[in-house]
């Protein structure tokens, strides 16, 4: 792993010759973006209208900082902090969406019945489907940083906070009045608002605010994304197993905001695997790039993720709501690219769109097995190799006989 900004490199280079083989900047480019917004946020007293968002950190856990995303915009703000709106959209576009919601941010005790007036209000925003308007009062201006993170969207500008009030009803639906006032476990909380239509993004927003479930706790928002994704993703695991298994090997591909997505799907029982690299010259990239991976079969996994972490939960999660649309069930590998086109993380939901877009974008069905790992590689530039050594599914494949080999039809194994 390599750092992501090398001083003696940038000072030669200056932005200009983009020496890290980036396409753009990322020192100048945070510079534009707060050059944009800079004015509209030079103050400490702000009115506007809150996507609505809300941020819980995960730094001095049980005491962490929360507050709400407030920009200083009235109206439609739901395209700043909705992942669901952004499929066309730019890492720039997301960066400047980003740093116009300012985070004032308080510390609270993660038990919600030790909270205050504040916490109340942060509660009644999250469970909002619409923008709300909404008054904050800063101690300083606030400091515009734009944090990338690998898991949530990035955090904009943020100051401590001394006060915040809605100014106007939040329109909260009468299915979330339900479960966030019933005793529900918030594995059933969320499954429930999940199978009704609601986003899991709403349903992240509802966990982070801590009223989900029976002991209510404030959950950072980086947890509360794997838990709802890896919650999901579990339920629709356990349903798909009682559907039959798909026909044929099946290719899926797509490139989006930098990184490259490859679907393969092959008709035996439910087993999943992400595979992932970061290229020379991408952000987290090193000279010699690694495959990283991390794997479950039809029994699921008993240990958290150690390699991918919250990328390998948002890549299953789109796997299993494509197969459970089909009912059927395949064993699934996804591979990702991560190119220096990726010049800033901006979290795990271009991860679950983009593998949602591979799956709707197929290349092709094959009879066997190293035809469609032919088509894939053709499309990625590591060394293919690298992954099927690295790949406990398909190593697995390419070790053992099976019971169509067994019977003379040569279809799953691998050329070495």
């Amino acid at each position: 792993m390599v750092e992501l900004f090398n001083s003696k490199l940038c000072a030669v280079c200056k932005g200009r010759k983009l020496l890290c083989g980036r396409p753009t900047c990322p020192i100048l480019e945070r510079f534009r973006v707060a050059r944009t917004v800079e004015q509209k946020l030079n103050k400490r007293y702000l009115f506007g209208s809150s996507p609505p968002s809300i941020f819980v950190g995960e730094y001095g856990y049980p005491k962490v900082r929360i507050g709400p995303l407030v920009p200083p915009i009235e109206g439609n703000t739901s395209h700043l902090d909705s992942p669901l709106k952004w499929e066309d959209k730019t890492i720039r576009d997301i960066l400047y969406y980003r740093s116009l919601l300012v985070m004032g941010e308080t510390k609270a005790d993660v038990d919600v019945r030790k909270s205050g007036r504040i916490l109340s209000e942060v509660q009644e925003l999250a469970m909002s489907i619409k923008p709300v308007d909404s008054e904050v009062i800063l101690k300083r201006k606030p400091v515009l940083k734009v944090l990338p993170s690998e898991f949530a969207p990035p955090i904009g500008p943020k100051a401590e906070l001394l006060d915040f009030e809605l100014t106007e009803n939040p329109r909260i639906p009468r299915r979330t009045d339900y479960v966030v006032s019933d005793e529900l476990k918030a594995e059933q909380a969320i499954m429930r608002l999940y199978d009704w239509g609601f986003d899991e993004y709403y349903i992240i927003r509802l966990l982070s605010a801590g009223l989900l479930g029976i002991e209510r706790k404030l959950v950072p928002t980086r947890w509360s994304i794997t838990a709802v994704q890896d919650t999901i993703g579990k339920n629709l695991r356990r349903e798909i197993l009682h559907y039959p298994e798909i026909n044929d090997y099946e290719v899926y591909f797509y490139r989006f905001l930098g990184n490259r997505y490859a679907v393969l799907l092959m008709p035996q029982s439910y087993a999943f695997e992400l595979l992932e690299v970061w290229l020379k010259g991408s952000l987290f990239g090193s000279e010699k790039p690694s495959v990283i991976h991390d794997y479950e079969d039809f029994r699921g996994r008993k240990e958290y993720v150690k390699e991918t972490a919250g990328a390998y939960h948002a890549a299953r999660l789109s796997v299993l709501e494509a197969l459970r649309a089909r009912r059927r069930q395949a064993r699934a590998v996804v591979f990702r690219e991560v190119t220096p086109e990726y010049y800033a993380p901006v979290g795990v939901w271009q991860i679950r769109l983009g593998v949602k877009k591979a799956l709707s974008n197929p290349i092709g069905r094959f009879e066997t097995l190293n035809e469609a790992l032919e088509a894939i590689r053709r499309r990625l530039e590591h060394p293919f190799e690298e992954y099927l050594k690295r790949s406990y599914i398909l190593g697995s494949l390419a070790r053992q006989k099976t019971l169509d080999e067994w019977l003379g039809r040569n279809l799953y194994r691998i050329d070495q």
